[in-house]
């Protein structure tokens, strides 16, 4: 599986929004708010964007998001339009009980990149079992947690301050500071879910 590896800033720029590819980093040194438009662009563009341009930009947007590349990311689309409720919906549901991104959001990762280096080195337990697949869907009931080795981690500290600094832990995680465990309490709604986007602009992309 193809890897992006150069300057993630360079993603947020082209997208002109935030992607919080960067942890931290993006609240305090986001290079979005020195620079304006997108890398390698002199002149904004002129006219109005084609609805098709409208519709690739909002499918990268997410794709970036949660960095998924393009063929694992249509064979979600494609599973979300045969479900029985809203295509979008359960496409961005499908998303956020991700592992990964459930490790970012309980606070013991500050991206989604350390998520899921977590994850597949091993430090992840699910119901007290190992899992290192990222792809993994937490379900309702089970509880997340990292591994004792980990409790002195620099890294995971530093995650923890910020997410309590930040006190953005959603409400459908219950939190456990003593053993650094996360429960999924129940499906989180559409409200609750980490990705600003426009979900219907993506399916019509793909249902084009």
């Amino acid at each position: 599986m193809s890897r992006y590896t150069d300057a993630v800033c360079r993603l947020c720029r082209r997208e002109q929004q935030k992607l919080f590819l960067k942890g931290d980093k993006c609240y305090t040194k986001c290079v979005m708010e020195k620079r304006e438009g997108g890398p390698g662009i002199a002149k904004p563009q002129r006219g109005k964007p084609s609805a098709y341009s409208i519709r690739l930009r909002e499918k990268q947007k997410l794709r970036r998001m949660i960095q998924m590349n393009e063929r694992p990311f249509e064979r979600r689309v494609a599973d979300a339009s045969k479900a029985r409720e809203a295509s979008g919906d359960h496409l961005l549901r499908s998303l956020e009980l991700r592992l990964d991104n459930i490790v970012r959001r309980a606070g013991l990762a500050t991206s989604l990149k350390t998520a899921r280096q977590l994850v597949k080195h091993g430090h992840i337990k699910v119901a007290g079992r190992a899992v290192n697949i990222p792809s993994y869907t937490v379900r309702a009931g089970e509880t997340v947690s990292l591994s004792s080795k980990l409790k002195e981690n620099v890294g995971v500290k530093l995650s923890l301050d910020t997410a309590k600094k930040l006190n953005n832990r959603p409400a459908f995680l219950e939190f456990n500071e003593a053993d650094l465990s996360a429960k999924l309490l129940r499906i989180p709604e559409r409200g609750e879910m980490s990705f600003p986007i426009n979900d219907q602009l993506i399916i019509e992309y793909y249902s084009r």
